[in-house]
């Protein structure tokens, strides 16, 4: 059984950094690829970051230069380093992963852990 455990998270003040984990575990070929994204309330969710394998990042153009995605391929494991928070960076913060076992191709979600900045 595949799943992806998240952790990191919580109540930080403006400026703050977080970091954000998340494993995948399982049957699992390969993982490509991971990413974060978020959901607010009143919003659609959204595109954080993303990393493939080969370590090509796409970043939301509202995280740029403040947050910063990497992986563990060895791990299946996929961070998010999140530096100069905003208070308009709560939210609810999902992984999400590309998973190829032994016969199946599957994206997988994360549970979501919130992350709240106050001003």
């Amino acid at each position: 059984q595949v799943q992806l455990v998240e952790s990191g998270g919580g109540l930080v003040q403006a400026g703050g950094s977080l970091r954000l984990s998340c494993a995948a575990s399982g049957s699992i070929f390969s993982v490509n690829p991971m990413g974060w994204y978020r959901l607010a309330p009143g919003n659609q969710r959204e595109l954080v970051a993303d990393i493939d394998t080969g370590g090509n990042i796409n970043y939301a153009d509202f995280v740029k230069g403040r947050f910063t995605i990497s992986r563990d391929n060895a791990k299946n494991t996929v961070y998010l380093q999140m530096n100069s928070l905003r208070p308009e960076d709560t939210a609810v913060y999902y992984c999400n992963a590309v998973i190829y076992g032994r016969s199946f191709t599957r994206s997988y979600w994360g549970q979501g852990t919130q992350v709240t900045v106050s001003s």
